[in-house]
């Protein structure tokens, strides 16, 4: 964990609950060639046909024809060539802006969730085992992997992990949640998922399924954001179809999530997390932490508070910035005009480098072990 969690702590008591050198033709420049044929325990990598619930192989095999297959180009971002439902790209850009928004969950929330050290420490007689669903960047699963050498960790996402710094005990799967988790019931001890609801048809399933893939005493944590912004008063800010109108950054959002439900995807799920895991049988000590992040540094006055999350806004901005270029391709597919959207964007941009308007990303993590 942090050495600063203690004044995180502090932090997030105060803003939760009550207020809570590639160029454009990426696929060419990304190496596959350093992947071979997954070594994997998962049932999937081994016989395909285990997948009882799955109509096609699932996991990419690195060393086959696929790999030249593994991303298109759609408005001059590359995007996985595997689902139909997730539209985010998957290329350098993209992932550079993931791991500066890990960098800030880190300063936020803390790395981990207090229960995880304790369930992967080393009993001597089970190699202990983490999964990371839609793991982008791979910077948490990494992570994991090096400050728990002893544990099995493997990420899974809809294109392969690209670091050539991956611990070697981690893997990289290529895999579409969509089609199940049967083949890893029973296998891991810790499963973790962040902001991947864009790409999850059913969420309600995915973790009733988490709750099979976990061994006794096994931790779940998810963190998801519900896709609007809300005000001062923490309450969403909504926007009837065809609105055009500020708050900019709000109805960019309202877009966003529009397209994304277009796209099949639960946009809604992090608003059900709590109840989903609170209500089924198999899960215990179940704890929500909702987090208000401001989307710039609009924050007055000069209190440690005050300063550390504005400090945090610069960071989320700037992801916000990104975000809004990864989510064009989304946007352009679901029939938006390149006029608008350049006008939204513009709007958008000028509105966070003003700072003046009060808006908040409401971010909801969930974390319960599994009952012994």
């Amino acid at each position: 964990m942090p050495s600063h969690n203690s004044t995180v702590d502090s932090h997030m008591h105060a803003f939760s609950d009550v207020a809570s050198d590639c160029d454009s033709d990426h696929s060419t420049c990304m190496s596959l060639d350093s992947f071979t044929e997954s070594t994997a325990t998962s049932r999937t990598s081994v016989d395909v046909s285990m997948r009882s619930q799955s109509p096609t192989p699932s996991v990419f095999s690195m060393t086959s024809s696929l790999r030249a297959q593994a991303y298109k180009q759609e408005y001059g971002r590359d995007l996985n060539n595997y689902s139909d439902v997730y539209r985010l790209p998957a290329d350098e850009e993209e992932l550079d802006r993931l791991d500066r928004q890990y960098e800030m969950f880190c300063k936020v929330t803390g790395k981990y969730p207090p229960p995880l050290p304790d369930v992967l420490a080393d009993s001597g007689f089970e190699v202990k085992a983490v999964l990371d669903l839609g793991c982008g960047s791979g910077s948490w699963i990494m992570d994991v992997a090096r400050d728990f050498p002893h544990c099995s960790a493997v990420a899974v996402d809809l294109v392969p992990m690209q670091s050539i710094h991956m611990p070697p005990n981690c893997r990289s799967e290529v895999d579409d949640i969509n089609l199940g988790l049967e083949h890893f019931y029973g296998d891991f001890n810790v499963v973790h998922a962040q902001l991947i609801s864009a790409g999850i048809r059913d969420y309600h399933s995915m973790v009733d399924q988490i709750s099979h893939v976990l061994r006794p005493g096994g931790l779940i944590d998810i963190t998801e954001f519900p896709f609007y912004l809300c005000g001062a008063d923490k309450q969403p800010i909504t926007f009837p179809a065809g609105a055009f109108e500020p708050p900019w950054v709000a109805l960019w959002m309202s877009y966003a999530a529009r397209a994304i439900r277009g796209r099949g995807a639960d946009a809604d799920a992090a608003l059900h997390i709590h109840r989903w895991i609170s209500s089924n049988p198999t899960f215990e000590d179940v704890v929500l932490r909702d987090i208000w992040l401001p989307v710039a540094p609009f924050l007055e006055g000069n209190d440690p508070d005050v300063v550390f999350w504005n400090e945090v806004a610069v960071t989320v901005r700037d992801d916000v910035k990104a975000f809004i270029k990864s989510c064009r391709p989304l946007l352009l597919g679901h029939g938006l005009s390149q006029e608008f959207i350049d006008a939204m964007e513009r709007n958008v941009c000028q509105e966070l480098d003003e700072a003046k308007t009060p808006l908040y990303a409401h971010i909801i993590n969930v974390y319960a072990r599994k009952k012994q």
